[in-house]
């Protein structure tokens, strides 16, 4: 089911790949080995990480350590599995210890945070966590409004202020309330700020200590969203964010609507940050943990000429 779900959402970025992943697996010389590998790879979108694989396969075709039908893939996927990140064990352990975890929720307007939060508010509950959300923000009267409507549907309690209400003053109360009604997570949303915008980005660092100053060692995650259609551009976003609030990893969204997924590999090799969850649809259930294995399964498998997605 979980492969079925990737490999459809998928679909995009594997169609681009697929002529030349069958070119890959052929017998070829070096140089069609090569251009077969170096578009396989850019219509991936793998960024950087792909010049590194490209000088590295020209030396191994070199040597004569490769150049057999079928062994180009084998050593491509094998390589991916390398650098892919995914979550070690539980993407997000209760970990406080005593009182609520806190799992804060960060990213830019417009990368599916709302909805992400909604599908982490579904995941926690299935596994019989009580869980709180907390508002905070509270620069676009939209977002409360959003965020809301998910928690009325969920089945959550949500904590918010007024419209344009300091958002640290919202995660203070909800911290308190999270504390006494004894519930197992605390999520906290924050403004959609852009990764640039230092004046916002000030504003989550004192969001973050408000809570740390209520409940220990919180937040205890920080969830960077990430739209996965912006392709390698997400990965300047995890840089500026990952300087402002410790990451625990990434939840990548849009994974169904993009022909980019490549760049959730370059999101742990240029950040030794892990994909903790992708998003393969709108619903609250259109999520899967990241396993970087049938995640590459997903991408790279070739497709027969004349076959659909």
């Amino acid at each position: 089911m979980v492969f079925a779900r990737l490999k459809k959402g998928l679909s995009r970025t594997r169609n681009r790949i697929s002529n030349a992943m069958r070119r890959l697996s052929g017998d070829n010389s070096a140089a069609e080995t090569l251009d077969a590998l170096e578009e396989v790879l850019y219509s991936a979108d793998v960024g950087p990480l792909a010049t590194e694989l490209l000088e590295e396969v020209e030396g191994e075709l070199k040597k004569g350590n490769l150049g057999k039908p079928g062994e180009m893939p084998v050593w491509l996927r094998a390589k991916l599995l390398e650098v892919a990140q995914g979550p070690d064990g539980d993407p997000l352990p209760l970990t406080a210890e005593s009182g609520p975890t806190v799992i804060l929720v960060v990213g830019v307007n417009g990368s599916g945070k709302t909805t992400s939060i909604a599908k982490l508010i579904t995941w926690l509950r299935n596994r019989n966590q009580s869980v709180l959300v907390a508002a905070c923000d509270t620069f676009r009267a939209a977002a409360v409004e959003q965020i809301a409507i998910w928690c009325e549907r969920t089945g959550v309690e949500l904590i918010k202020g007024a419209p344009g209400s300091d958002p640290a003053a919202v995660a203070h109360d909800a911290a308190q309330a999270a504390k006494s009604r004894k519930v197992d997570v605390l999520l906290v949303d924050t403004a959609g700020r852009l990764h640039t915008q230092k004046n916002l980005m000030k504003e989550l660092e004192k969001v973050s200590r408000v809570i740390g100053r209520q409940i220990d060692g919180a937040p205890h995650h920080t969830v960077l969203v990430l739209d996965a259609t912006t392709g390698q551009n997400a990965i300047q976003q995890a840089r500026h964010f990952g300087e402002t609030v410790p990451l625990s990893g990434v939840f990548l969204t849009k994974l169904d609507g993009t022909a980019k997924g490549g760049a959730t590999l370059s999101i742990g090799h240029q950040l030794g940050l892990p994909v903790l969850f992708v998003g393969l649809g709108e619903g609250p259930e259109d999520m899967e943990i990241f396993e970087p294995e049938s995640f590459l399964d997903a991408l790279l498998e070739p497709r027969a000429e004349g076959a659909e997605a």
